[in-house]
Protein backbone atom coordinates (compact mmCIF):
# COMPACT_ATOMS: atom_id res chain seq x y z
CA UNK A 1 0.00 0.00 0.00
CA UNK A 2 1.13 3.32 -0.88
CA UNK A 3 2.61 5.82 1.50
CA UNK A 4 -0.68 8.17 2.23
CA UNK A 5 2.29 11.51 2.58
CA UNK A 6 4.47 10.24 -1.28
CA UNK A 7 2.84 13.25 -3.30
CA UNK A 8 3.09 15.75 -0.52
CA UNK A 9 5.75 18.05 -0.49
CA UNK A 10 7.23 20.00 2.54
CA UNK A 11 9.70 23.08 2.61
CA UNK A 12 12.17 22.95 5.46
CA UNK A 13 14.15 26.45 5.86
CA UNK A 14 17.61 26.31 7.28
CA UNK A 15 17.30 22.28 6.09
CA UNK A 16 21.33 22.18 5.93
CA UNK A 17 22.46 21.68 9.68
CA UNK A 18 20.98 20.78 13.15
CA UNK A 19 17.14 21.09 13.98
CA UNK A 20 16.57 22.01 10.32
CA UNK A 21 18.01 18.60 8.67
CA UNK A 22 17.09 16.51 11.21
CA UNK A 23 13.63 17.30 10.40
CA UNK A 24 14.13 16.83 6.58
CA UNK A 25 15.27 13.27 7.40
CA UNK A 26 12.31 12.45 9.38
CA UNK A 27 9.97 14.17 7.68
CA UNK A 28 11.78 11.84 4.54
CA UNK A 29 11.38 8.73 6.48
CA UNK A 30 7.99 9.13 7.02
CA UNK A 31 7.06 9.13 3.44
CA UNK A 32 7.06 13.22 2.17
CA UNK A 33 8.91 14.67 -0.31
CA UNK A 34 11.29 17.76 0.74
CA UNK A 35 12.17 20.72 -0.29
CA UNK A 36 15.47 21.62 1.41
CA UNK A 37 16.09 25.51 1.65
CA UNK A 38 19.40 26.72 2.02
CA UNK A 39 21.13 30.07 1.77
CA UNK A 40 24.81 29.62 1.27
CA UNK A 41 25.35 26.05 2.78
CA UNK A 42 25.22 24.77 -0.46
CA UNK A 43 27.71 22.22 0.49
CA UNK A 44 25.64 20.51 3.53
CA UNK A 45 22.65 21.01 1.60
CA UNK A 46 23.53 18.78 -1.19
CA UNK A 47 24.61 16.19 1.17
CA UNK A 48 21.17 16.10 2.87
CA UNK A 49 20.06 15.45 -0.37
CA UNK A 50 22.08 12.69 -1.50
CA UNK A 51 21.59 11.14 2.40
CA UNK A 52 17.62 11.10 1.96
CA UNK A 53 17.96 10.33 -1.75
CA UNK A 54 20.19 7.58 -0.89
CA UNK A 55 17.45 6.37 1.82
CA UNK A 56 14.72 5.91 -0.98
CA UNK A 57 13.68 9.20 -0.52
CA UNK A 58 13.03 12.36 -2.98
CA UNK A 59 14.59 15.70 -2.40
CA UNK A 60 14.91 18.60 -4.48
CA UNK A 61 17.32 21.85 -3.16
CA UNK A 62 15.97 25.48 -3.14
CA UNK A 63 18.19 28.60 -2.47
CA UNK A 64 17.22 31.66 -1.29
CA UNK A 65 17.58 34.59 1.51
CA UNK A 66 15.09 34.55 3.91
CA UNK A 67 15.45 37.73 5.16
CA UNK A 68 15.61 39.40 1.49
CA UNK A 69 11.84 40.02 0.91
CA UNK A 70 11.94 39.93 -2.78
CA UNK A 71 14.44 37.35 -3.19
CA UNK A 72 11.76 35.21 -1.23
CA UNK A 73 8.60 36.19 -3.36
CA UNK A 74 10.43 35.68 -6.35
CA UNK A 75 11.61 32.10 -6.18
CA UNK A 76 9.04 31.28 -4.04
CA UNK A 77 6.00 32.36 -6.21
CA UNK A 78 7.81 30.75 -9.79
CA UNK A 79 8.41 27.33 -7.41
CA UNK A 80 4.60 27.27 -6.67
CA UNK A 81 3.38 28.54 -10.42
CA UNK A 82 5.40 25.43 -11.22
CA UNK A 83 4.83 22.48 -8.23
CA UNK A 84 1.83 24.10 -7.03
CA UNK A 85 1.17 24.06 -3.13
CA UNK A 86 3.36 22.59 -0.28
CA UNK A 87 1.32 20.68 1.92
CA UNK A 88 3.89 21.50 4.81
CA UNK A 89 5.65 24.75 6.00
CA UNK A 90 8.80 24.34 8.41
CA UNK A 91 9.99 27.43 9.22
CA UNK A 92 13.05 26.49 11.04
CA UNK A 93 15.96 29.07 9.43
CA UNK A 94 17.33 31.26 12.43
CA UNK A 95 20.69 33.20 13.37
CA UNK A 96 21.71 34.74 16.90
CA UNK A 97 23.82 37.06 17.33
CA UNK A 98 24.42 36.88 21.31
CA UNK A 99 25.62 40.14 23.87
CA UNK A 100 24.42 41.77 27.17
CA UNK A 101 21.82 44.09 26.29
CA UNK A 102 24.44 47.39 26.68
CA UNK A 103 27.14 45.60 24.42
CA UNK A 104 24.41 44.92 21.37
CA UNK A 105 24.79 46.71 17.91
CA UNK A 106 22.54 47.94 15.67
CA UNK A 107 23.66 45.14 13.26
CA UNK A 108 23.07 42.52 16.12
CA UNK A 109 19.65 43.82 16.27
CA UNK A 110 18.83 43.95 12.88
CA UNK A 111 20.63 40.73 11.83
CA UNK A 112 18.61 38.99 14.51
CA UNK A 113 15.08 40.59 14.08
CA UNK A 114 15.22 40.70 10.14
CA UNK A 115 16.13 37.22 9.92
CA UNK A 116 13.95 35.33 12.46
CA UNK A 117 11.05 37.36 12.92
CA UNK A 118 10.89 38.67 8.78
CA UNK A 119 11.86 35.67 7.80
CA UNK A 120 7.92 34.66 8.81
CA UNK A 121 6.63 37.33 6.73
CA UNK A 122 8.90 36.45 3.87
CA UNK A 123 8.17 33.45 3.65
CA UNK A 124 4.99 32.87 3.76
CA UNK A 125 3.10 35.38 2.70
CA UNK A 126 3.89 34.05 -1.19
CA UNK A 127 2.82 30.76 -0.19
CA UNK A 128 -0.16 30.96 1.89
CA UNK A 129 -2.85 31.76 -0.58
CA UNK A 130 -1.62 28.43 -2.42
CA UNK A 131 -2.38 26.86 0.70
CA UNK A 132 -6.18 28.56 1.19
CA UNK A 133 -6.96 27.49 -2.21
CA UNK A 134 -6.42 23.46 -1.31
CA UNK A 135 -8.21 24.20 1.58
CA UNK A 136 -5.37 21.73 3.56
CA UNK A 137 -1.86 21.93 4.90
CA UNK A 138 0.64 22.39 7.95
CA UNK A 139 2.54 25.19 9.05
CA UNK A 140 5.32 24.78 11.98
CA UNK A 141 7.24 27.63 12.95
CA UNK A 142 10.83 26.89 15.47
CA UNK A 143 10.88 29.22 18.27
CA UNK A 144 12.98 28.97 21.30
CA UNK A 145 12.46 28.47 24.57
CA UNK A 146 14.26 31.77 24.79
CA UNK A 147 11.36 33.13 22.91
CA UNK A 148 8.97 31.59 25.75
CA UNK A 149 10.72 32.89 29.09
CA UNK A 150 13.46 35.08 27.88
CA UNK A 151 16.92 34.80 28.66
CA UNK A 152 20.00 36.86 29.16
CA UNK A 153 22.07 37.73 26.52
CA UNK A 154 19.88 37.20 23.99
CA UNK A 155 17.84 40.04 24.07
CA UNK A 156 16.99 40.36 20.11
CA UNK A 157 17.28 36.68 19.84
CA UNK A 158 14.25 36.41 22.70
CA UNK A 159 12.31 39.46 20.78
CA UNK A 160 12.25 37.55 17.53
CA UNK A 161 11.34 34.33 18.82
CA UNK A 162 8.62 35.73 21.41
CA UNK A 163 7.55 37.69 17.95
CA UNK A 164 7.21 34.62 15.81
CA UNK A 165 5.15 32.94 18.71
CA UNK A 166 2.55 35.65 18.66
CA UNK A 167 2.77 35.58 14.59
CA UNK A 168 2.20 32.04 14.42
CA UNK A 169 -1.16 32.30 17.13
CA UNK A 170 -2.68 35.16 15.24
CA UNK A 171 -1.67 33.19 11.69
CA UNK A 172 -3.56 29.93 13.28
CA UNK A 173 -7.25 31.94 13.68
CA UNK A 174 -6.82 33.52 10.36
CA UNK A 175 -6.16 29.69 8.78
CA UNK A 176 -7.99 27.64 10.72
CA UNK A 177 -11.51 27.88 8.60
CA UNK A 178 -9.07 27.00 5.90
CA UNK A 179 -8.21 23.60 7.16
CA UNK A 180 -4.75 24.53 7.97
CA UNK A 181 -3.27 24.35 10.76
CA UNK A 182 -0.32 26.82 12.28
CA UNK A 183 1.27 25.29 15.47
CA UNK A 184 4.91 26.46 17.03
CA UNK A 185 7.83 24.14 18.49
CA UNK A 186 10.10 25.99 21.02
CA UNK A 187 12.93 23.73 21.52
CA UNK A 188 15.46 24.37 24.86
CA UNK A 189 18.84 23.69 24.96
CA UNK A 190 19.49 20.83 21.60
CA UNK A 191 22.93 18.96 20.45
CA UNK A 192 23.22 21.71 17.14
CA UNK A 193 26.48 23.98 16.30
CA UNK A 194 24.31 26.78 17.85
CA UNK A 195 25.23 26.16 21.50
CA UNK A 196 29.05 25.26 20.63
CA UNK A 197 30.36 27.77 22.75
CA UNK A 198 27.64 27.55 25.46
CA UNK A 199 28.80 27.79 29.13
CA UNK A 200 27.08 23.77 29.72
CA UNK A 201 28.26 23.58 33.09
CA UNK A 202 25.78 26.20 34.08
CA UNK A 203 23.07 25.31 31.78
CA UNK A 204 22.41 21.42 32.88
CA UNK A 205 21.85 22.50 36.44
CA UNK A 206 18.59 24.20 35.18
CA UNK A 207 17.35 21.31 33.52
CA UNK A 208 15.25 18.84 35.25
CA UNK A 209 16.28 16.00 32.80
CA UNK A 210 19.88 16.90 33.61
CA UNK A 211 21.07 16.79 29.74
CA UNK A 212 21.30 18.73 26.34
CA UNK A 213 17.73 17.39 24.02
CA UNK A 214 18.68 16.13 20.65
CA UNK A 215 17.90 17.62 17.15
CA UNK A 216 16.14 13.90 16.56
CA UNK A 217 13.65 14.87 19.61
CA UNK A 218 12.05 18.00 17.73
CA UNK A 219 12.12 16.45 14.28
CA UNK A 220 9.81 13.66 15.90
CA UNK A 221 7.56 16.05 17.18
CA UNK A 222 7.49 18.05 13.90
CA UNK A 223 6.96 14.78 11.83
CA UNK A 224 3.82 14.20 13.89
CA UNK A 225 2.57 18.10 13.15
CA UNK A 226 2.52 17.71 9.81
CA UNK A 227 0.66 14.12 10.17
CA UNK A 228 -3.10 13.68 9.33
CA UNK A 229 -3.47 12.81 12.89
CA UNK A 230 -2.98 16.30 14.08
CA UNK A 231 -5.68 17.81 12.17
CA UNK A 232 -7.44 19.39 15.29
CA UNK A 233 -4.07 20.70 16.96
CA UNK A 234 -3.34 24.41 15.95
CA UNK A 235 -2.25 27.73 17.56
CA UNK A 236 0.06 25.80 19.88
CA UNK A 237 3.18 26.55 21.34
CA UNK A 238 5.06 22.95 22.50
CA UNK A 239 7.82 22.66 24.18
CA UNK A 240 11.01 20.19 24.04
CA UNK A 241 12.82 21.38 26.70
CA UNK A 242 13.24 18.73 28.85
CA UNK A 243 10.79 19.56 31.66
CA UNK A 244 12.17 23.57 31.70
CA UNK A 245 9.59 25.58 33.26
Amino acid sequence: MENENTEKKVLVTGSSGGIGRAIALAASQAGYEIVAHYNNGIEKAEALKSEIEEAGGKCSLLQFNISDREDCRTKLEKWSEENGAFWGIILNAGICRDNAFPALTDENWDDVIHTNLDGFYNVLKPLVMPLCRKKRGRIITISSVSGVMGNRGQVNYSASKAGLIGATKALAVELASRKITVNCIAPGFIETDMIKDAPVEHILPTIPMGRAGKPEEVASLAVYLLSEGSSYITRQVISVNGGII
